[in-house]
């Protein structure tokens, strides 16, 4: 039993971490992609470009490596509070949470004997876990940690926002702005679909709304900057 937790708290602490690092990334190289497309429309020189895409690389960092860290923080808290919750109704009424979960077995077509059978050998073994799941959907037994996710932003987003800071920066003047811009739809791209394959969604509608989201970016970051063209 204790092996089973661990490898549940593991998988789940796993996929945590790897939610957090994909969507950092694709953070960080959409934001800081806007940024410099905006200030490289504005006909800025390399230097106010490469300065304003270091000042949104940190100011990101800090912003989503907290965000996630509240984030997390919150849906714990939430969650214990549910746990409670559940714990205080079982001891206070066993037999009205027991009934919950066998009408809920038996909506979803199973027979009242069935239904009764499968809910006693559900609670017969941790009831609050069994009532938990059944009631608020989550297992209590999955852990994930503020800290890690944070932790996992922090280093993820600086890591895509360089692709799109040294592609803007170090390119020929007369290329690098269509040279940015193919980057970080290759780099969108590949944030897109391994976040499709995390979640089981469609590969292609992700790549396809992650793309379309960072060249709209783009595109309104420059129309911005050009009018503010010297």
């Amino acid at each position: 039993m204790q092996k089973a937790k661990k490898k549940n708290r593991s998988l789940a602490e796993k996929i945590n971490v790897m939610r957090a690092s994909v969507m950092g990334a694709n953070d960080g190289i959409v934001s800081v992609a806007g940024i410099v497309i905006g200030v490289a429309g504005a006909k800025s020189s390399n230097y106010a470009i490469f300065l304003a895409g270091i000042a949104g690389m940190l100011a990101g960092t800090i912003s989503m490596a907290m965000g996630e860290w509240v984030s997390v923080s919150t849906q714990r808290d939430s969650e214990r509070r549910a746990i409670e919750k559940e714990s205080a109704a079982l001891d206070g009424n066993y037999d009205r949470e027991f009934d919950f979960i066998k009408n809920k077995y038996q909506a979803t077509g199973i027979s009242s004997e069935l239904s009764l059978k499968a809910t006693k050998e559900m609670m017969s073994d941790d009831p609050l876990d069994v009532a938990v799941r059944e009631r608020f959907g989550f297992n209590p037994k999955e852990h994930t940690s503020a800290i890690a996710a944070a932790m996992a932003s922090m280093i993820s987003f600086p890591t895509g926002s360089i692709l799109p800071l040294v592609s803007i920066t170090f390119f020929p003047e007369n290329i690098k702005i269509i040279a940015t811009v193919i980057a970080v739809i290759i780099a969108l791209t590949i944030t897109g679909y391994t976040a499709a394959a995390l979640g089981n969604a469609n590969r292609l509608k992700a790549v396809f709304r992650n793309v379309v989201s960072g060249l709209l970016t783009m595109l309104v970051t420059y129309l911005i900057g050009s009018l503010f063209a010297h």
